[in-house]
């Protein structure tokens, strides 16, 4: 494959540098800065990022922008091209390797400090291996492979043309695009042919972007959920579960909450909202409410801080910490483990979701305004059935089919039975 300036580019050797890296700060108004191999930041990704805060993204979606454009940064330095004189050809590369080779190592961060590298560091030892892709035997859900997923270079082919479309619009970058749209889809206006009522389609994608095969339906079973349930050691734990499961909130949403948030004789629990950052209320079952009372009891035994402005979740241990995402989806997965499983925090509200749609008096804009969506559509996603319980609710259906053709044929009120013996003949 010829690169820029016409030099064979060899990617099925090539590996992945570790320069640069993206870095937390302290500063509201830039969460994340990417810094290059020698530690100065990128200017470029700098003034993306900028954009991308005052359009009101919220941090988390501004550090998934940065994984992104850390990985294309490090491609481009790799091979000695700028990011402004980027071509085509390069995207292409870069698309092509992330559908083909392996994703990189990843190097825990105690054996960083100790300077060891992908090579040298031990492998991570797993309570029951499984082979990368395989389902799980609990969840049927696929481990992490080799490979980039299909979502993960979707996602990386749209930051990265909306990085360039920024810069172009600016006048900053380069006149063409390095990922373009379709050709097929590019010209024109975007759903032109839609009729009323119809719902929009994303006719502008990326030359680029893969097709993203259709997911598994992410609920979790009852009987699973139960199980899931009983592995939780503390309080804490439980009520966090009880919530999630109950309100459909996403897991940072839940964790905003404060002492004054918690309204048990009202049934709801108020969270501020991931993109709109809107404080809403959302009703919670009844049982999440008595795991929250048993939780701030033994808080409060052991001195955690509480009041009205506190934060409601805070660490086990001292000193007391307010509770961040990355932990509790750490007390996540200790429970899968100990059931062999991979559920994660976000099936949970997969979980809420399903359960509020089969109550036939629970409408879909009622879910939809519970989960905070701005689209009806995206709901949807949510509210698929598993192919277990299609498979069961067909099978009840064949069965009452055969029940109704094994009864006699009833005559319809206001026909007398000789009247239909002398229409139609004795059957007798």
């Amino acid at each position: 494959m010829l690169g820029q300036g016409g030099s064979e580019r060899d990617l099925a050797g090539f590996v992945l540098p570790e320069v640069g890296r993206l870095v937390e700060t302290a500063d509201p108004w830039m969460p994340y800065r990417l810094l290059d191999g020698h530690g100065l930041v990128v200017e470029p990704v700098e003034a993306f990022f900028a954009e991308q805060q005052a359009q009101a993204k919220p941090a988390s979606t501004i550090r998934s922008y940065g994984m992104d454009l850390l990985r294309w940064w490090r491609f481009l330095t790799a091979w000695k091209v700028e990011w402004d004189r980027a071509e085509r050809v390069d995207a292409r590369d870069f698309v092509r390797w992330m559908q083909i080779a392996d994703k990189p190592l990843r190097v825990h961060w105690r054996h960083r400090r100790a300077g060891l590298t992908a090579e040298t560091a031990p492998a991570p030892q797993r309570k029951r291996p499984l082979p990368p892709g395989a389902p799980n035997p609990v969840t049927g859900k696929a481990a992490p492979g080799p490979k980039y997923s299909v979502r993960t270079r979707v996602h990386c082919e749209t930051v990265l043309r909306t990085f360039y479309d920024f810069h172009r619009e600016e006048g900053t970058g380069p006149v063409l695009n390095p990922f373009p749209l379709d050709r097929a889809r590019r010209s024109g206006r975007a759903n032109a042919a839609r009729r009323p009522g119809q719902p929009f389609h994303a006719e502008r994608q990326g030359r680029y972007r893969p097709s993203v095969p259709a997911r598994a339906p992410r609920r979790i079973p009852d009987e699973m959920f139960n199980a899931l349930f009983a592995a939780l050691r503390y309080h804490r734990d439980r009520a966090l579960v009880a919530f999630w499961v109950s309100n459909g909130a996403r897991a940072e949403e839940l964790l905003t909450s404060c002492g004054r948030d918690a309204l048990p004789g009202e049934q709801v629990l108020g969270v501020v909202r991931k993109g709109s950052r809107a404080y809403q209320e959302v009703p919670s079952s009844t049982d999440a409410f008595v795991w929250l009372r048993l939780y701030q009891e033994e808080s409060e035994r052991s001195g955690v801080p509480q009041g009205a402005d506190e934060v409601l979740w805070w660490t086990l241990r001292r000193p007391w910490r307010p509770l961040v995402y990355h932990a509790a989806r750490a007390m996540f997965v200790r429970a899968n483990d100990l059931l062999g499983a991979n559920w994660t925090l976000h099936d949970l509200r997969h979980t809420a979701a399903y359960r509020m749609a089969r109550d036939p008096q629970v409408s879909l804009t009622d879910v939809q305004w519970v989960l905070d969506h701005a689209h009806l559509s995206t709901t949807q996603i949510y509210l698929e059935a598993g192919a277990d319980e299609v498979i069961a609710t067909l099978r009840a259906h064949h069965a009452r089919q055969s029940r109704a053709a094994q009864r006699p044929a009833v005559p319809a009120p206001g026909y007398r039975p000789e009247s239909l013996r002398t229409l139609f003949g004795s059957t007798g």
